[in-house]
């Protein structure tokens, strides 16, 4: 049986003269189609946020939710998540495993709803704590404060669980001095919406790449705070045990610790009925150390793993398992 179609075309554009010489006159053409297929994406994104918008922030929710809830299933990244559905709750049934990745779907469908709205999300009111979208428990709002007035650097690390943007919006809303990590859409002009969006609703914006580690050193050295998103899978990250499968995890909180010598709080956003989230913030998580005193990277990164595991079962439903986090 002789080599697929894609690996003898890929073989020739790179090592024969011919292929050589097509290849390189193709970058102009392919190189103007990325960009017309970029612009007419970005058009209809801009009319589907145009859309959800002038719905307001409970219906966009519910539209887009309902959607992806019916939608999700029926494509193809939902094997990815039945297979990490199953191999992690392998007591649960068919039908037990059909309804989370349902809820998955819709979860994922109204993070899209409410992110359009994110910058007037925000309705904690600590004389009324439990009467608008936003609820605390009484030690995380404590806790917000407390780190707001110590003038120490801390690290927040969360999960892709209910709305992952939430974490964030918090801390700003709250006055701490943050800034968040993120990656970059690779289409140029959804990039600048979701820059445009959370600008509103948060501090200060790292985009993610091999530099970013030394803006996140220096906002850390500089006493303010940092927040990473770190639950999906680190291409040549530090081995963890995850829903009892090794995974591979980001070290960078770890890390950051370890040089900076700062806390990691770990934070999330928990969704309720009635398009309602409760936010919860850990206390300071007591991250293992080696025989020097300074934090150890792999054993921390793998404590980190557990709060998310942790929370992950708590509420299956919520977390993106439609990512392939086990590799």
């Amino acid at each position: 049986m002789g080599l697929p179609f894609k690996v003898k075309f890929y073989y020739w554009i790179k090592t024969n003269p011919v292929g050589i010489a097509f290849w390189r006159a193709m970058q102009g053409p392919i190189a103007v189609y990325s960009r017309i297929r970029d612009f007419f994406v970005w058009l209809i994104v801009r009319a589907l946020v145009a859309i959800l918008r002038a719905l307001g922030t409970d219906r966009s929710s519910n539209l887009a939710g309902r959607a992806a809830r019916w939608l999700g299933p029926k494509l193809s990244n939902s094997k990815i998540a039945r297979a990490n559905l199953k191999a992690s709750f392998p007591e649960k049934s068919g039908e037990e495993i059909e309804e989370i990745v349902r809820g998955v779907w819709e979860n994922l469908g109204r993070v899209a709803g409410e992110f359009v709205h994110l910058p007037k999300m925000w309705d904690f009111d600590p004389d009324k704590p439990n009467t608008g979208r936003i609820e605390f428990t009484p030690r995380t709002a404590e806790l917000y404060n407390l780190l707001r007035d110590d003038g120490k650097p801390a690290i927040f690390v969360s999960a892709h669980l209910a709305n992952w943007e939430l974490p964030a919006v918090a801390a700003f809303a709250h006055g701490l001095d943050t800034s968040v990590v993120y990656k970059a859409p690779t289409n140029r002009g959804f990039a600048e919406l979701v820059r445009e969006t959370r600008t509103g609703a948060m501090a200060d914006l790292i985009s993610s790449d091999r530099h970013s580690v030394f803006a996140m050193t220096k906002v850390l050295e500089e006493g303010r705070h940092l927040g990473l998103v770190v639950d999906q899978h680190f291409g040549g990250g530090v081995p963890v045990t995850m829903f009892g499968r090794k995974a591979f995890a980001s070290p960078l909180p770890a890390r950051l610790a370890r040089n900076v010598d700062c806390p990691v709080h770990a934070v999330r956003a928990v969704r309720l009925p009635g398009n309602r989230f409760r936010m919860e913030l850990t206390e300071e998580l007591q991250l293992p150390r080696d025989a020097e005193g300074k934090v150890d990277i792999n054993a921390a990164t793998q404590k980190i793993s557990d709060v998310f595991e942790g929370w992950i079962r708590e509420t299956p439903e919520q977390w993106l398992w439609l990512h392939r986090r086990w590799r």
